[in-house]
């Protein structure tokens, strides 16, 4: 019998580079979101929101931008997850921009070694303060999972473990080898961390969707998927704060490869990242066809 879900609301860009991704929540609750899921037959309840934070420039720690705020909002959605697993649902957060998903890993800590991370995005977030100089932590937030040296202390140890994640328990899927920085690629050569590139997932988004299960192992009973947005291409859908062109998967195929993973038994939460409704087009509409696919992907029976 399939979890029921619990929607948890992060409306936060404090991590990001600029305001847009904190109404990100409200957006996806407008377009439908509940309904199409309470639609699928699936029992959703809506857990709230944590409070908004709007970006805005962070002058006084200008290379680890409101590293405070983001810390304190990935421990509060730590703590909702938290109580969600604990009401036997599957969380299902809402960003936000990509911090919030340290919280999402954070909150599913519970002493046993069995989790496992599908990192749905075309880029590693493996940047550290040293290494990525605007200090946008959004870009840093795998990083500080992997507890990578030269990281935020306090980020790093939301969870009750340090490092929250080891390199074998992470499946980066989707990702670009050039929209990496080199220190990117160094930490993904030096930790082994498995891929999928991109090109792939296009050619195939059920079968590499399969593999990147597989990948992780029996022993990992429980998986977490985090889904940047910015894997959308910019010109099929225009929804993430990134707006890359040519670069990204069609919106159909990132659904295809989105419900196979959601079709999984050991698949516990979905973070959602990244999106900025004001780069939607006029009515929601963009909005809606990205609910429209993610009820759907929620709705598939196993891999199409």
């Amino acid at each position: 019998m399939s979890r029921p879900l619990a929607i948890i609301g992060a409306p936060s860009s404090a991590g990001a580079f600029a305001p847009g991704q904190e109404q990100a929540p409200a957006a996806l609750r407008r377009a439908g979101l509940i309904a199409g899921l309470c639609g699928l037959g699936r029992a959703a309840r809506d857990r709230g929101d944590l409070p908004l934070y709007r970006w805005r420039p962070d002058r006084d720690h200008p290379s680890v931008q409101h590293a405070g705020v983001v810390t304190d909002i990935a421990r509060h959605v730590a703590d909702r997850v938290r109580e969600a697993v604990a009401a036997g649902e599957m969380p299902i957060v809402l960003g936000g921009d990509c911090t919030v998903g340290v919280g999402t890993v954070a909150g599913h800590l519970d002493g046993r070694g069995d989790l496992g991370l599908l990192y749905f995005d075309m880029h590693a977030d493996l940047n550290t303060p040293a290494s990525a100089p605007p200090g946008a932590l959004d870009w840093m937030g795998m990083a500080h999972l992997l507890g990578v040296p030269d990281t935020i202390d306090g980020l790093a140890r939301v969870g009750a473990r340090h490092p929250m994640l080891l390199p074998q328990d992470v499946h980066l899927f989707a990702h670009r080898h050039d929209q990496a920085r080199p220190w990117e690629l160094e930490c993904i050569e030096r930790y082994a961390i498995a891929r999928t590139p991109l090109e792939a997932v296009a050619r195939d988004p059920s079968g590499t969707a399969r593999h990147a299960l597989a990948s992780l192992g029996a022993r990992r009973e429980r998986l977490l998927v985090h889904f940047d947005v910015d894997v959308i291409d910019f010109t099929d859908a225009p929804l993430s704060e990134n707006t890359g062109r040519n670069i990204g998967l069609t919106l159909d195929q990132a659904m295809e490869a989105l419900g196979v993973f959601l079709n999984d038994s050991r698949v516990r939460a979905l973070t959602i990242t990244e999106l900025n409704p004001d780069h939607g087009e006029p009515d929601d509409l963009t909005l809606k066809r990205f609910v429209a696919g993610l009820v759907a992907a929620f709705g598939r029976d196993g891999p199409p």
